[in-house]
């Protein structure tokens, strides 16, 4: 007996692919870029949360910002380090001045800076009010599971506080019993005694160097301890008059 065509399992969640469009639009905005803004830089974000991103970006509105998530369409719209050209069929520009733009920032991208969460900031500010700015800005906010732990942190035994002995007690206030069956399924040994939530023993919740998962992040988020730095470093940028490549850890250097 034939199946019923009625039987047709439909995924709502399936989306077509973007194509080469998406692609080839990418590589007209990089170029379009590279024309109109006097410095290129390639950045990494550390921690990356997009509230501090956009509060990075509204500081800087005569700029443009390109994230970077896979490094082979950055690589192909400024040439990847080869022989490969500007294709054909993109804008017309000055071909002496495209080649010379395209070699120089072929190796400014070169795969060494394209790992981690990272993306070109093309801007006309000097770089030394540029650089003094990302230098100088961090953000602190709550670790995510899948990095490293930047600290300890150990809760005392007794009475377990709402920040986990991070303050002195006569500041703080006991953990809502309400949240012991919580906290204990997350891993500390804890026991409600009178109403009150016990420890018997200081429980680590985490080691500096270890990579901290899901049931670490929520114990570190419930105590209030904020451990993840956001951070954009500068890794190096292209002078469009010079056609120079300085790399920012060398000038600090």
């Amino acid at each position: 007996m034939p199946k019923s065509k009625r039987a047709k399992v439909v995924h709502l969640s399936k989306t077509e692919k973007k194509g080469k469009e998406l692609t080839f639009k990418l590589f007209a905005n990089i170029r379009e870029c590279l024309d109109k803004y006097q410095y290129c830089y390639v950045f990494l974000v550390e921690n990356m949360r997009n509230t501090y991103l956009k509060e990075v970006r509204t500081e800087f509105t005569d700029s443009r910002w390109t994230i970077l998530r896979k490094d082979k369409g950055h690589g192909k719209s400024t040439g990847d380090g080869s022989r490969r050209r500007v294709s054909a069929q993109s804008k017309p520009i000055s071909k002496g001045k495209i080649a010379l733009e395209v070699l120089q920032i072929a190796k400014l991208i070169r795969l060494q800076y394209l790992t981690g969460n990272v993306g070109l900031f093309f801007t006309s500010q000097e770089p030394t009010s540029t650089l003094s700015y990302f230098s100088a800005y961090t953000k602190t906010d709550f670790a995510r599971a899948g990095i490293p732990a930047s600290r300890n942190f150990t809760i005392p035994a007794g009475m377990v506080y709402s920040r986990g002995g991070e303050i002195p007690q006569e500041e703080d206030v006991p953990l809502a019993h309400a949240l012991e069956q919580n906290v204990r399924k997350m891993g500390m040994p804890t026991s409600l005694v009178k109403g009150r939530v016990m420890l018997d023993q200081p429980y680590t919740v985490c080691k500096e160097g270890d990579v901290l998962n899901s049931h670490q992040t929520a114990l570190l988020k419930l105590f209030g301890v904020a451990t993840a730095d956001f951070k954009v470093q500068m890794r190096a940028y292209w002078n469009a008059a010079t056609h120079e490549i300085t790399e920012v850890n060398a000038m600090e250097e």
